[in-house]
């Protein structure tokens, strides 16, 4: 994704933008040379919806992201897990998953994706994704459903 697309995104989602001039505004305050016309099909592109303000109005805003059917999201992060998995271990309270280098957001999105109830979230570096139990007492059992998807 394009640093343009990004930080579009990160605006549209913390600021109430109604319209395209306002966009370009926002954008050229952040340092981007832009013109309506870019701002536009940049729109088009990433999909942007206008939805209800709730005050009479209404604003930008990134569509929601689609997720998959829940066994073809489990079917993805055993895929990655097949591809990129080095190991799985425990450290205090979290799970940390150890993948290749470089493979470690693509594996953090598929857990994420696969939503399981019982993480709360992840964070990722290049080789190692921290794996946040929803709650602490269920880390050992995340750990065993991890180590199953090897």
């Amino acid at each position: 994704m394009r640093k343009r697309d990004r930080l579009l995104l990160e605006i549209v989602a913390r600021h109430p933008i109604r319209t395209q001039s306002g966009l370009v505004k926002a954008l050229r305050r952040a340092g981007v040379k832009i013109t309506q016309a870019t701002v536009s099909r940049d729109i088009r592109r990433l999909g942007l919806i206008k939805v209800p303000t709730g005050v009479g109005g209404y604003r930008y805003q990134a569509p929601a992201p689609a997720r998959p059917p829940a066994g073809e999201a489990e079917a993805r992060l055993r895929r990655a897990f097949a591809d990129y998995l080095v190991n799985v271990e425990e450290g205090s309270g979290l799970v940390l998953v150890k993948t290749t280098f470089g493979s470690a957001g693509a594996v953090a999105e598929a857990i994420d994706v696969a939503a399981w109830p019982e993480v709360a979230g992840t964070v990722a570096g290049d080789n190692t994704i921290l794996v946040v139990p929803r709650r602490p007492g269920r880390r050992a059992a995340l750990l065993r459903k991890l180590r199953a998807l090897t």
